[in-house]
């Protein structure tokens, strides 16, 4: 079969990293792709500026499964189109998906369907002064989210109510459109931590939880970025906070959103904190998240396309069943650490077209696997800086041996350079206490 992949960055190149893995599948094609993705996959003529024309070549060329990465063609309603044309897609439809461009609809998702999450009020242009209000009061410290998409960097954590009234004051201008309306939320104490569940529906498969490190600067300190880096299996997602992830989160998720007529499928990302009182939703994501892809996928123990197409046919249940119940595939036990080199500077204003150095001809090395984030190749053939996030250097080791894939991560990335190049060295250090 053959497969097309959405999307150009570290969670696409770890997709099709993964896919080429199966034995089921013939070409891998990606749109719009990257140096490290066209490693193994072949670029695909059309792309997502036109999703009518995007689905008919995918017709053309008898795609047996198109794989989506990325939140905003989800948003932009391309698995509604590709299931209209008849292709099997991996994804939720635009109205499943609002899980995640629409923070204020989650807020009020959760609170009908009574999934544990922080209190909050919502707020719209115009009502900057009830706003205002509301923060002069509430207990701080303050979590300020722009509703829309902001590609990871719409939150703003405030320590102080200074900060919390700017945040607001400035939600607008630095987010445009996403930030017209915004949710002013409770500040949740605990750990967080990511689940990913693989959903068709009504039924799922969770994979290995992993950690995230938003922050952009070592001991979480900085802006909040897209991420800069992570590790799995995550100690602190026990085996009782998972079930009870899944009994108090996850089923109530998809029950809701098939009652409301919005049957979830695709990856549901829950991104938590584990509080004294229990789990909690930070947020949730309509799609793999990244760099935790980076980690997880390579966890994975069976073969991935089998879980994809289940998802996108509603037929997790019989894939189960298969396995004798067991979540198919389960987990490989090792461990992983991704480390992401970025440009300097990011989140804010950055420079591209630097030419990097110490990548290995192929994505994997020597227990490594190098995946390409924001990568291009100059006219020269060189690779060349492209993006905020440029790599994301992921080391395996053995099961519970975090400390030693942390610095089989670190020695790879110290052997990359590029002007500006800046990572965090505390990745994984979580998992260490």
């Amino acid at each position: 079969m053959d497969v097309l992949v959405i999307g150009s960055g570290g969670r696409e190149h770890a997709l099709v990293w993964k896919i080429a893995q199966s034995p089921r599948v013939g070409r891998i094609y990606a749109t719009p792709g990257n140096p490290g993705i066209y490693s193994r996959a072949e670029p695909f003529p059309a792309g997502t500026g036109d999703l009518g024309k995007l689905a008919a070549e995918a017709r053309t060329r008898n795609i047996a499964l198109t794989v989506v990465g990325p939140e905003q063609p989800l948003a932009e309603g391309i698995v509604d189109v590709f299931r209209k044309a008849g292709l099997p897609v991996f994804g939720p439809t635009r109205a499943a998906a609002e899980l995640e461009w629409s923070k204020a609809f989650a807020k009020d998702f959760m609170r009908r369907h009574n999934i544990p999450t922080a209190s909050y009020r919502t707020f719209r242009r115009g009502e900057e002064a009830a706003a205002r209000s509301y923060a002069a009061s509430a207990d701080i410290p303050l979590v300020v989210k722009a509703d829309g998409l902001a590609a990871g960097k719409g939150v703003r954590v405030c320590m102080t109510r200074d900060e919390a009234l700017r945040a607001i004051g400035e939600a607008a201008g630095a987010f445009g459109d996403a930030g017209s309306t915004i949710v002013v939320e409770e500040y949740m104490e605990g750990v967080e931590a990511s689940v990913f569940a693989v959903c068709d529906g009504s039924d799922f498969v969770t994979l290995a939880p992993a950690q995230d490190h938003k922050r952009a600067l070592d001991g979480d300190r900085g802006p909040n970025t897209g991420g800069m880096g992570a590790y799995a299996p995550a100690p602190c997602v026990t085996p009782a906070v998972l079930d009870a992830v899944e009994r108090t989160i996850i089923r109530p998720t998809l029950a809701g959103m098939a009652s409301e007529g919005r049957p979830y499928t695709g990856c549901l990302y829950v991104g938590l904190m584990l509080c004294a009182e229990g789990a909690r939703v930070v947020e949730f994501n309509c799609r793999f998240g990244d760099p935790e892809t980076q980690v997880v996928l390579p966890l994975y123990g069976g073969d991935i396309v089998d879980l994809l197409e289940a998802s996108a046919s509603g037929t997790i249940g019989a894939l189960k069943s298969r396995r004798g119940g067991e979540a198919p595939g389960g987990a490989v036990p090792r461990s992983a650490v991704c480390v992401v080199l970025t440009s300097g500077g990011y989140p804010g204003k950055y420079e591209t077209g630097k030419k990097i150095n110490g990548l290995p001809e192929k994505d994997t090395a020597g227990g490594v696997v190098y995946f390409h984030a924001g990568t291009k190749r100059d006219a020269a053939g060189h690779v060349v800086t492209a993006g905020g996030r440029v790599i994301g250097v992921t080391a395996l080791e053995s099961a519970g041996n975090i400390a030693g894939a942390i610095d089989a991560a670190y020695r790879a990335a110290a052997g990359v350079s590029f002007e500006g190049m800046h990572y965090r060295h505390d990745i994984g250090k979580g998992a260490l206490s």
